[in-house]
């Protein structure tokens, strides 16, 4: 017998009832879910960026962009050469400032993620008392290089730079790298090393140890252009060692190109000790001690073990932002460690 239960309405809901009705409810709420499940699709199809190269996402954010560009590059004396640079990749933008020894090979800089040549204005002066310096707008960053072919892993990362390089007067080069520079220069280093004298990495990031995941999470919805420009500030600040980087006309480029440049590069993969020690080049290595890209007491040790040819240097208290923190204790390390490289 049956125990049936009073409804408002005076009617009766016995089990029965209710097992006739779960599958029409269950059927009207897959097909909702349906619907709702294409229309998410479609959406996302209408609006998501197929470009397999780096670009701009639209005209009025590249022109703020170049605005931003051209402020920053106002912290850098007048470029003594402006080189457009063709490789089967694009066009990579290189900027030369003469300095000392022009006989020489010359220092030529790789900057970091999202940046461009004059994150390096701090440093140039005291640079250009070693070396006539070169700077690279990376191909596939936020910059002046513009990308034409798409950059599918590490041998096309080193494939484009070398032929960049090759395109320099100079037969070879002090190629010195930040953060993700660092890891540009190495691994070209490791792939195609003919036009190296030497390798300068400063703390590079994903070269000697891993990315910290506080660090990965953190970088999620920095890179995303459409959230609020504080969480991309935050970010930026958070890796400067809470630095201010509001009204700092190089951060506000870094924050511009995060903004509106898609990026279509492969993520970089950290090296495997085989292949670091390949490696038959001279190394400096200038570890960020508070450095939030890598273990940097790791990294230090990793250098030290697999580089035949290397002079690993912790700056203690540096953030990721060592740059701009320690520029002349940079270059008197640099003038000491290429009267040994040349």
């Amino acid at each position: 017998m049956s125990q049936n239960t009073r409804t408002d309405d005076g009617g009766s809901e016995g089990a029965p009832e209710r097992s006739e009705q779960r599958p029409g409810r269950r059927r009207r709420w897959l097909r909702w879910t349906a619907i709702l499940l294409v229309v998410a699709v479609g959406a996302w199809l209408a609006v998501r960026d197929t470009s397999p190269v780096g670009h701009f996402t639209s005209a009025e954010g590249h022109q703020e962009y170049v605005r931003a560009y051209e402020r920053a590059m106002e912290d850098l004396p007048e470029p003594d050469a402006t080189l457009d640079l063709r490789t089967d990749y694009g066009v990579v933008r290189v900027y030369r400032f003469d300095g000392a020894a022009p006989e020489k090979a010359p220092l030529v800089f790789l900057p970091g993620r999202s940046s461009a040549s004059p994150v390096l204005a701090g440093n140039l002066a005291s640079l250009l008392e070693i070396r006539t310096v070169y700077t690279v707008d990376l191909l596939g960053e936020p910059g002046a290089s513009i990308q034409t072919r798409p950059i599918r892993d590490g041998a096309d990362q080193a494939r484009w730079l070398h032929q960049a390089l090759a395109e320099l007067p100079e037969s070879t080069v002090h190629l010195l790298g930040l953060s993700i520079g660092g890891w540009s220069a190495m691994n070209l280093a490791i792939r195609k090393p003919d036009t190296l004298a030497s390798v300068i990495a400063l703390d590079p990031a994903m070269t000697f140890a891993d990315m910290p995941l506080e660090t990965m999470v953190r970088s999620i919805p920095a890179s995303v252009g459409w959230f609020p420009k504080s969480w991309r500030d935050q970010f930026n600040s958070w890796t400067a060692g809470g630095a201010p980087v509001e009204d700092v006309a190089v951060a506000d480029m870094i924050e511009t190109g995060m903004r509106h440049y898609s990026m279509k590069l492969p993520a970089p993969r950290r090296f495997s000790s085989e292949r670091l020690e390949t490696v038959d080049l001279p190394v400096l290595a200038i570890i960020a001690g508070e450095s939030v890209m890598h273990d940097s007491g790791e990294a230090a040790r990793r250098a030290e073990d697999t580089l035949s040819r290397a002079t690993v240097v912790t700056y203690e208290d540096a953030s990721h932002a060592i740059n701009g923190e320690y520029p002349e204790e940079i270059a008197a390390d640099i003038d000491e460690f290429l009267d040994d490289a040349d």
